[in-house]
């Protein structure tokens, strides 16, 4: 038993048996011990963004961390835009980071960086392992850290002696740790929503975390029926439940002028787990805080607070029982189009009429998908997980990570072609571990959010230098030798019955699947 025995045996003890990796020399004795644990799932991605991307994914499925192992400093960096992600949707999650031997740091060897400072920003928690007797110990810790409500990224560095020396005779065996528990809600806090909501007076529930799935999603809908409360979600969320029976949830739009012209007439604004409305960015002449100047803002629970509880208790606190009839959302009336040219409006449409009973959908289709939301608030029950943090490469990582967590659920993936390409080495992993991942790119050749954000700046026609920085032609991307070059089978279509076939194919059959959607 080495030092990286110990870390792999603490990690299985605490149920964390998945490794998403991309290891380099330093982590040869932790890929080692691995071997020898072979309840230990170790998925490879060849690029750290993915690795990071799907631990993101998987944790936000399985309710519980992965692990993931990467190399060094410049590994760790490499990853840090889909911890990025992770970290504002708190997202639990261990990383382990090799690095030099303790004794080979003071020789300034090409890959010498300072770890620590690399993870900091992005980790609620860092810690260096200081030799192989404390590898239990510290893993432990950093797994209480993760697990702890609502849950954290712990960066745990791992130095190659430490991984490699034998553990001393008497060393204590790992345990599993309890995390720490969500905090209650507050008294005052509920008393002050329940005011809010008898007055009559406008009023929405924003809401985050946890406050979107399950009990209290349904406590939140039965308010919102009982009295006439409109129910939103913060722009981004680390998972929804939605469709079928469930309560409908409006996204706070991302433009700056749709959010605030969401939120102008309300009156009581009552955050569960959300956060105060901020603009993505700030632009000349246009608020940075986008609820309505005067409006009554209450916190009534934060992330960190137990929203089931609190929602629930808001609820008993207004009279209503258990049973009370929940907010349904309303079929759609139109129907899917049939034919003619593909546009983004309408693959929205017809995935949201083909979504199958239970799927999780990963959406990062940015500008294309924003209609999405509305079409599928009575489509049959899913999952859906969306970008977090603003980093754009999430799409295809994530959703791996979703479908090793849910092998039996599909996982359909609406992908902008620009982000799809930050991290499209993700479609490789899907291949290799056979997951079953439906992708569609919204292929419009263009990075059609920057266009909008450059009319938002004053420039309403582009120049070329601006359009050679916008566009994604000259050579146009070719989605399907991509996927086909990395195991999956894709196809290309450009009209509406082209895509309605393609995407019956893809339900049809398990396994990833790509369609490359030219509009």
């Amino acid at each position: 038993m080495n030092g990286a025995d110990s870390l792999c045996d603490t990690l299985l003890a605490n149920d964390i048996d998945v490794c998403f990796a991309n290891p380099g020399t330093s982590e040869m004795h932790f890929v080692a011990a691995l071997d020898r644990k072979p309840r230990m799932r170790c998925v490879l991605g060849l690029f750290e963004g993915v690795v990071t991307g799907a631990a993101d994914g998987y944790a936000r499925m399985a309710d519980k961390p992965a692990a993931t192992l990467l190399h060094l400093g410049p590994g760790l960096g490499n990853g840090l835009a889909n911890l990025h992600n992770a970290r504002r949707a708190r997202t639990p999650m261990v990383n382990v980071v090799g690095d030099h031997a303790t004794y080979h740091v003071q020789y300034d060897a090409p890959l010498t960086s300072d770890a620590e400072g690399v993870a900091r920003p992005m980790s609620h928690w860092v810690d260096r392992i200081t030799d192989a007797a404390s590898v239990a110990r510290q893993t432990g810790e950093a797994i209480r850290v993760a697990r702890s409500a609502p849950g954290n990224i712990a960066t745990l560095i791992l130095p190659a002696d430490a991984a490699w020396t034998d553990l001393p005779a008497g060393t204590p065996a790992p345990v599993a740790v309890t995390p720490d528990a969500p905090k209650p809600a507050q008294a005052d806090a509920i008393r002050a929503a329940a005011a809010a909501i008898r007055s009559g007076e406008n009023t929405t529930l924003l809401l985050g975390g946890t406050a979107l799935r399950g009990r209290a999603l349904e406590a939140a809908g039965r308010i919102a029926q009982a009295f006439n409360v409109r129910l939103a979600s913060e722009t981004s969320n680390r998972r929804l439940e939605r469709g079928g029976a469930r309560a409908p949830v409006t996204r706070l739009p991302y433009p700056v002028d749709m959010a605030v012209a969401f939120l102008k007439d309300v009156r009581h604004l009552i955050m569960v787990g959300a956060r105060t409305p901020v603009a993505f960015f700030a632009y000349p002449g246009k608020p940075s805080l986008l609820a309505a100047e005067g409006s009554n803002q209450i916190v009534m629970a934060t992330v960190e607070q137990d929203l089931t509880q609190a929602l629930e208790w808001l609820a008993e606190e207004l009279g209503l029982k258990a049973n009370a009839p929940g907010l349904v959302a309303k079929p759609l009336t139109d129907a899917a189009p049939a034919s003619g040219k593909l546009t983004g409006l309408a693959i929205n449409r017809i995935v949201a009429g083909l979504i199958p009973d239970n799927a999780i959908i990963v959406d990062e289709s940015i500008t294309q998908g924003r209609e999405f939301g509305g079409f599928s608030e009575a489509s049959a029950p899913h999952d859906l997980l969306q970008l977090t943090g603003g980093a754009i490469g999430i799409g295809l990582p994530m959703a791996a990570g979703a479908a090793v967590a849910c092998p039996d659920r599909k996982v359909i993936t609406l992908q902008a072609d620009g982000s799809g390409m930050y991290t499209v080495q993700g479609l490789w992993t899907q291949a290799r571990e056979n997951l079953d991942c439906l992708t569609v790119i919204y292929a419009n050749r263009t990075y059609a959010t920057l266009h909008g954000e450059m009319k938002n700046v004053g420039v309403v026609e582009p120049g070329v230098n601006a359009r050679r920085m916008l566009d994604l032609d000259q050579p146009e991307l070719d989605w399907v030798s991509l996927a086909r070059g990395m195991g999956v089978e894709a196809v290309r279509v450009d009209s509406i019955e082209a895509f309605t076939r393609a995407m019956q194919a893809g339900l049809a059959r398990k396994g990833p699947y790509l369609i490359e959607a030219l509009i």
